[in-house]
């Protein structure tokens, strides 16, 4: 009896924890922030060059505000990277342009960012056969 008194101890310590600690993040999160819900995000700048850390600058009423963030070095530039893209695997290559394509659906715009629905994207078709024999070694000769 003694050990289900202690562990229904052990839960409700826990659950009480648990329960303080969501709320100081409430508590934190009311503080730094405002209250102002419709706020306005530009784009993220680079501190230098066109990829790594930067900032983006937002405006709700007259309250303005900087918030740091990363653009990935490999990001499409064409999109910006603030749009988030699911794509098809890559088509056929096209004989005619030395091409291939595949084509993007948003899956998500961060900070209010204006991106197009479907976008399609294109490279070169790579020149190089892949041998289909990977991982096989000849055979010997005795």
């Amino acid at each position: 009896m003694q050990v289900q008194g202690r562990l229904l101890l052990l839960a409700l310590i826990l659950l009480a924890a648990t329960a303080e600690a969501g709320k100081n993040k409430k508590e934190k999160a009311k503080k730094d922030g405002s209250e102002c819900e419709d706020w306005r995000w530009g784009p993220c700048v680079p501190n230098s060059k066109d990829c790594g850390l930067g900032y983006r600058e937002g405006t709700c009423k007259d309250e303005s505000r900087k918030l740091k963030c990363k653009i990935p070095c490999n990001w499409k530039k064409k999109f910006g990277a603030d749009c988030k893209y699911k794509f098809e695997s890559w088509g056929g290559c096209s004989t005619q342009t030395g091409v291939k394509t595949r084509s993007g659906i948003l899956k998500k715009a961060l900070y209010n960012a204006q991106c197009e629905e479907i976008v399609y994207v294109t490279k070169p078709c790579s020149s190089k056969i892949k041998s289909k024999s990977k991982g096989q070694s000849p055979p010997l000769l005795s």
